[in-house]
């Protein structure tokens, strides 16, 4: 007699499930881990105790007792630990937001270069990338460190670009006076940004039904720039600006970037680039070459077929790598200590040496680079998913 079969819903808890032997391989290999970074922080507070060394993060609300060169919001020695702490991760994800935005745009650029029709731009691109990712970054971050330091003018004899100043002291440049009228153009900013996704999924509908294709970019953009003008208006539209003036001794007034930032931001973002730029390249190389031919058939040109259809085909390949040259960029921002610019392990560094918690400062600064490492890649891989091929 044929034994009755054994339903899904039975097996689901049965250890003949493969789904369930998974789990339980993952619950105690979890368990292993937090017994195992237990016995580490249990071993090392006892080692501590052992020898009378403090420890705790008691002294994050203790007064720091020292300022900090270059922050984005007010701060002075009499703020506490925790504040300065604050101050160098606005700092650090300041440079790494920034370096992603500008590696990625040159990084693409140059990638694309390299498939250039004209030999002189395919040279160019090439000599770039082999030139930058050849050079350690921490060389780089010196070298760009000395230029903007030595070889810029005082600021008495600052290079003058329009509003702008460019001097030893750094970048200035004008800044608009804040007003309600701001805040309801920043509103605006962000209402447009569901009014351009809806404008985008009615443009890809409507490409997929009839083939007519509808802009992606220019139009959602407009939209988004419309509501901030429209916010902006709304409010007032305030124009007052604060310019920066030439002093006798520095640029007084103003916005202004120090030498120290600007050193990272451009070390960071053009060592990045040349990696960056492999990758376009390399996802570019794997796309089918009929699909250019193709392309070419339709009448596109050059830039159309790149933009219209081996890019988007490439991203699959792209976004992957791309994402551990984003991860590369946010960690090394932590060199900036060579350079004197103040982020998070700099100030790490300064608050080690006035309390002697070296472990809890550690530790501060492995918990901020695996959070911004680990929200970078759910971002990206969320992205992935959006732009991975769908199978029908």
């Amino acid at each position: 007699m044929t034994p009755p079969p054994v339903s899904a819903k039975n097996t689901r808890w049965s250890w003949r499930s493969q789904a369930f032997r998974a789990w339980v391989y993952q619950l105690v290999a979890l368990g292993v881990i937090a017994l195992l970074v237990w016995y580490l922080a249990h071993n090392t507070a006892t080692n501590m105790r052992q020898r009378g060394i403090q420890s705790g993060f008691g002294f994050l609300l203790g007064t720091a007792g020292f300022d900090i060169g270059e922050s984005l919001f007010a701060f002075d020695s009499g703020e506490s630990y925790l504040q300065a702490y604050l101050v160098g991760v606005t700092n650090t994800l300041r440079v790494a937001v920034l370096g992603i935005i500008l590696t990625t745009v040159l990084g693409t650029l140059l990638g694309v270069g390299r498939f250039s029709r004209n030999a002189l731009v395919r040279g160019l691109c090439r000599l770039y990338v082999e030139t930058f990712r050849n050079i350690p970054v921490l060389l780089q971050l010196l070298m760009w460190y000395l230029m903007f330091t030595e070889l810029l003018p005082d600021a008495a004899e600052a290079w003058e670009l329009g509003p702008l100043f460019l001097s030893k002291g750094g970048l200035n440049f004008p800044i608009p006076v804040w007003a309600g009228g701001h805040v309801w153009a920043a509103w605006g900013f962000v209402l447009g940004l569901p009014l351009a996704g809806f404008w985008r999924r009615q443009a890809t509908r409507r490409f997929e039904a009839t083939g007519i294709p509808r802009s992606m970019v220019w139009v959602p953009l407009a939209l988004v720039l419309a509501c901030g003008l429209a916010g902006w208006l709304l409010g007032g539209a305030p124009t007052e600006t604060n310019m920066p003036v030439r002093g006798e001794f520095a640029i007084e007034n103003g916005g202004a970037l120090t030498p120290e930032f600007l050193a990272l931001l451009v070390g960071l973002t053009m060592y990045t680039a040349a990696f960056v730029a492999e990758v376009v390249r390399g996802g570019i190389q794997s796309v089918a070459q009929g699909q250019a031919e193709a392309a070419s058939a339709l009448g596109l040109s050059q830039a159309q077929s790149m933009r219209l259809v081996m890019l988007p085909q490439a991203l699959r390949v792209i976004i992957p790598p791309m994402t551990n040259q984003y991860l590369n960029l946010t960690k090394n921002s932590s060199l900036a200590v060579a350079i004197g610019y103040p982020d998070v392990v700099s100030i790490a560094n300064t608050a080690i040496n006035q309390t002697g918690r070296a472990v809890e400062c550690i530790a501060l600064i492995m918990v901020v680079y695996l959070s911004t490492s680990l929200f970078t890649a759910l971002l990206m891989n969320w992205y992935n998913a959006r732009a991975e091929i769908k199978e029908r």
